[in-house]
């Protein structure tokens, strides 16, 4: 917190780069999954305790003022209206007697970024800067040169100023002092120039350094449209659509932000779109690579809208937990994807077994067109992007969810009888048993990436615990044993023209079936309605009845089923601790609460037969 301290929010700009976009709606109130821009920047600025927030106003004013007088900061924000643009200098000089009050940091609001403010602002505070500029390595707008000292010496076209050490990019974040006003002349002016002026005076310019910091600069369609990927990518997420969006048998594919008091007609599919608020698009139409709203359409290429460049693979796509990538490559005919493996993979030639293997036994998975084992790459047939988990981040009807979800269990089938009846045939799979030891092994993961290193919990009677993991995977190693996925949950079950596909299948086993279906049913990264639920494993066990005839005894797989949800979530809680501490990918920890209810359901059904787990699981 950072006492005594005002905020300026320059947010009178017209967005000519982003227009027509902005000749609709203001740069600053452009809405980023759900929250204005302008309200992401108020937020970070609250954090700090900011006594008033100033804005200043130009261009659509009333938007601004309507939106911010309904908002949480509608008593603290001062408005200061331009009858003509005044600059980024004379904006400041215009809001003089607010500004005088005590020092003061100024954030544009139409950057995305994660810059700690605190730290810039305690930085300047032991400085006795007069301007504390946050800057980084940023090449493509890398015009301030900084000494060795970290002050700034020059700005302007990028050539090596007397003295400089480094140049860098502004971020459009500063903290400045009230003198610092005297350097501004009256009207319009560029805040450029009174640093230099400030310079020139010997009075410091300091350079904080953000480099490696997030930071998206919201100034063109394409920015914006690479912006709002980047933030699905980093909340591990491909689409985006508001609570109250409607439409029915809706296409999506890509990327997809779709923002709220949209209508989509029947039939309509989006591919890799950005859908502004209130847009209506017709039944039957198809948007791809392009931000709509209501009177334009900007349309630009795929890496110009995923803000991806093209690489020696082609575009890269996914944004799962391994370190295996993926890419899409375009060839004569169509495109691929290309799967380019680190060289310690251990799974590469098992994944080109099992895919020449399930493709003979029509199994849904892709197809594998060529591989290069010496380089560790393959390539596949092109799904799409569009997986089970994505396509429900999109409101569909309960019908739709059940129809879907029947479709993919009668899929499975295939895998775990007909497949399996084979298995022989591929020796890799036959042998890679679902053993105790591996049982074993996921509830120590369970404890040690997720108990113990995510919580930084540790167990009163780790004996217990221990005698209990053992029991469980003794009984769910007695299980009989057929092919499984070993990970089917929706992100890795892609909707193809609407049939149901399986991949990321090379960690496949020769294990209890009930796994699977505990791992979809049971699927942390959604959650489907009890009732429904039940039909759906009434469905389930009825195509498995009819296929096995007098082999298949509803009320063994029933018991295996509980058993193996207990396995199955404590794997999956592993596994979210894991990618979140070690991997690097915080996202996963969105669905541990989820991953918890559903182990705490597990226990209360297992009705006390594990009671120092639960009572673990109680504690956390």
């Amino acid at each position: 917190m950072s006492p005594n301290l005002n905020a300026f929010v320059p947010a009178a700009g017209i967005g000519e780069r982003l227009r027509p976009i902005t000749l609709h709606t203001p740069k600053s109130l452009l809405p980023v999954l759900g929250q204005p821009l302008l309200s992401r920047t108020l937020d970070r600025l609250a954090v700090l305790g900011v006594d008033r927030i100033g804005l200043n106003l130009f261009h659509k004013p009333d938007a601004i003022v309507s939106w911010v007088k309904t908002s949480p900061y509608r008593e603290r924000a001062c408005f200061f209206t331009e009858d003509s643009l005044l600059g980024t200098g004379g904006a400041l000089k215009n809001a003089e007697p607010f500004l005088r009050e005590t020092a003061f940091i100024v954030h544009n609001p139409d950057i995305l970024t994660d810059i700690d403010l605190d730290a810039l602002v305690r930085a300047h505070r032991a400085s006795g800067n007069i301007v504390t500029l946050a800057l980084h390595d940023f090449p493509a707008f890398n015009k301030v040169a900084v000494d060795p000292a970290g002050r700034v010496v020059g700005v302007g076209e990028v050539v090596a100023a007397s003295g400089a050490a480094r140049i860098l990019a502004f971020t459009g974040i500063a903290v400045y002092d009230p003198e610092f006003l005297d350097f501004l002349p009256h009207g319009a002016s560029n805040v450029v120039d009174a640093w230099l002026d400030a310079i020139r005076a010997g009075r410091t310019v300091g350079c904080f350094d953000a480099t490696g910091r997030l930071w998206h600069d919201i100034g063109t369609p394409a920015s914006y449209a690479a912006a709002l990927v980047d933030t699905l990518r980093r909340d591990g997420e491909w689409i985006y659509a508001a609570r109250d969006v409607q439409g029915s048998h809706i296409e999506l594919d890509g990327y997809v932000v779709i923002e709220d008091r949209c209508t989509l007609g029947d039939g309509a599919a989006l591919r890799n779109c950005i859908l502004v608020p209130g847009t209506r698009i017709p039944a039957g139409e198809r948007c791809e690579n392009a931000i709509v709203g209501n009177g334009f359409h900007v349309a630009m290429d795929e890496p110009e809208f995923l803000g991806h460049p093209v690489t020696e693979h082609g575009i890269p796509i996914g944004v799962g937990g391994s370190g295996r990538r993926y890419y899409r490559f375009r060839e004569a005919g169509g495109t691929v994807v290309r799967m380019v493996c680190p060289p310690d993979e251990a799974d590469y030639e098992r994944h080109m077994a099992y895919s020449a293997f399930f493709a003979r036994h029509n199994v849904p998975v892709p197809h594998l067109l060529r591989h290069e084992p010496h380089a560790r790459r393959a390539e596949f047939e092109d799904l799409g992007d569009l997986s089970l988990y994505n396509y429900l981040q999109f409101p569909r009807t309960a019908d739709e969810v059940e129809a879907l979800y029947r479709l993919v269990l009668t899929r499975v089938i295939s895998l775990h009888v007909d497949a399996s009846r084979h298995v022989q045939e591929c020796e890799l799979l036959a042998t890679r048993l679902f053993d105790f030891d591996y049982f074993r092994w996921e509830t120590a993961y369970f404890l040690e990436r997720f108990v113990e290193g995510l919580l930084g919990r540790h167990p009163a009677d780790r004996d217990a615990l221990n005698r209990e993991f053992d029991r469980l995977a003794r009984q769910a190693d007695a299980l009989p044993k057929s092919i499984i996925h070993r990970d089917f949950q929706s992100q890795n079950i892609m909707i193809a023209r609407g049939v149901p596909r399986f991949i990321d299948y090379q960690g496949a086993r020769m294990a209890p079936a009930a796994y699977d279906i505990a791992a979809v049913l049971w699927d942390p990264y959604y959650r489907l309605d009890d009732a429904m639920r039940e039909r759906l494993l009434a469905h389930y066990i009825a195509l498995r009845a009819d296929r096995e005839a007098g082999a298949f005894s509803t009320p063994a797989f029933l018991d295996a089923l509980l058993i193996c949800r207990l396995q199955r979530h404590m794997q999956a809680l592993g596994a979210y601790g894991f990618l979140a501490t070690v991997r690097g990918k915080p996202y996963f920890r969105k669905h541990i609460p989820e991953g918890m209810r559903l182990l705490r359901q597990d226990l209360a059904d297992a009705a006390g037969a594990y009671p120092a787990i639960a009572e673990l699981v109680a504690a956390l």
